[in-house]
């Protein structure tokens, strides 16, 4: 087997259970390997760290799948899939819809399933995963025993790895548009054409704690998407909901959810550019009673952090001086470069301006199918505070 070697004094993020092994990390590669093979990750003086798969075209060369020695083959992934799958029965007792396999968070880096009713949809993001696909999909198919496999291998990360961006049905064909249980509501997903798999699986325990706070009241739901939060919101018991996204597709699939929840009479939806109507709303000062925010990730990388951080606080201060007092903040934030103490500071700083007083509720991340390695902080990236405003 082929032999990674690690620069003098950079093993301690490997031995400490990280997964991944950038380029300038490397001191030699011993051995000859194809990209996508099997490698062993040896300290510079030899001793054995782990074992993964590499590619030399991505400067995350190495992605480790063990810091044992056991042979990584198809029993090996079998394992894995299995170990991921009864964990998710264990947690998820209400939905029919979840993260199967979570990346990192499962161990399996670069692989993500997600499963929608009785489809699948599968990622493969590291050429490690995307040249083993069809064993992967073949061991999923046999464990989940699902009616179809969607390949959503449209994400431009793809192309950092030298892998093309596609999509289409890998096993079995179906209609797109699965229609999913997720606690006490029923959702239409698109998952040929939909924002990451289709659905925002992560946000499902935020959806209910925001509607438990909802009863009697009037909400506005930014960046809606197609629907989640407002649909909860409505189903829990919220006066009037204003849903305002700026995808016409996604807001008539947001109608539909809320027509098949029978909520449709008390939800407003709006074609418009969240920033713009936010900006348009504060001008006629507090009507909503909570205001919810969950916007695309304004910080996909460190460089873009400065200007992220900008972008949450105009989005927090318009939507302070829209809230009523004693009314409740939701705001969210799915960038592993914006920490949740970072995004803490912008809120207090949007309420400093806004001249309105906040005291945080509660602080909550992903869902519990989104399992988060605690060696590796990239696997933590939504933040969703929850504040009292005054």
């Amino acid at each position: 087997m082929a032999i990674v070697f690690l620069k003098p004094g950079r093993e301690a993020r490997v031995e400490s259970g990280h997964l991944w092994v950038f380029a300038g990390e490397i001191a030699r590669i011993d051995g000859k390997v194809d990209d996508g093979g099997i490698v062993d990750v040896r300290r510079y003086r030899g001793r054995w760290l782990g074992r993964g798969f590499i590619n030399r075209q991505s400067s995350l060369t190495v992605r480790v799948l063990t810091h044992r020695s056991e042979e990584i083959d198809e029993e090996f992934f079998r394992r894995r899939l299995t170990d991921a799958w009864s964990y998710r029965r264990r947690m998820l007792l209400a939905t029919d819809a979840c993260r199967v396999v979570y990346g990192e968070g499962d161990l399996l880096p670069g692989l993500i399933v997600d499963r929608y009713g009785d489809a699948l949809v599968l990622q493969t993001l590291a050429l490690g995963m995307d040249t083993r696909k069809e064993m992967l999909a073949g061991l999923l198919t046999e464990l989940l025993q699902p009616s179809a496999i969607y390949e959503r291998n449209d994400p431009a990360v793809r192309m950092l790895e030298g892998l093309p961006r596609r999509s289409g049905w890998l096993k079995g064909e179906r209609d797109p548009l699965v229609e999913i249980r997720d606690g006490p509501a029923r959702f239409f997903v698109d998952i040929a054409a939909g924002q990451k798999t289709g659905f925002f699986l992560d946000q499902r325990d935020n959806r209910m704690a925001a509607a438990a706070l909802v009863k009697d009241k009037d909400v506005l739901d930014a960046f809606c998407y197609t629907g989640g939060f407002t649909v909860l919101a409505a189903l829990g018991g919220a006066k009037s909901v204003t849903a305002v996204d700026n995808s016409q597709e996604a807001l008539a699939l947001a109608r539909r959810n809320a027509d098949l929840n029978g909520v449709a009479e008390r939800c407003t939806f709006v074609v418009a550019n969240a920033f713009d109507e936010l900006r348009r709303l504060s001008s006629s000062g507090p009507r909503f009673d909570t205001v919810i925010l969950d916007p695309p990730a304004f910080a996909p990388s460190k460089e873009a952090l400065e200007r992220a951080a900008a972008g949450y606080k105009e989005i927090n201060l318009r939507a302070l001086k829209v809230l009523r007092a004693g009314g409740f903040l939701v705001t969210c934030s799915c960038s592993s470069h914006m920490p949740e103490n970072l995004l803490m500071q912008i809120v207090a700083a949007a309420a400093v301006d806004a001249k309105r007083e906040v005291r945080l509720v509660e602080t909550r991340g992903h869902a519990r199918d989104h399992p988060v390695h605690p060696a590796m902080p990239e696997t933590r990236y939504l933040t969703c505070l929850i504040l009292e405003v005054r």
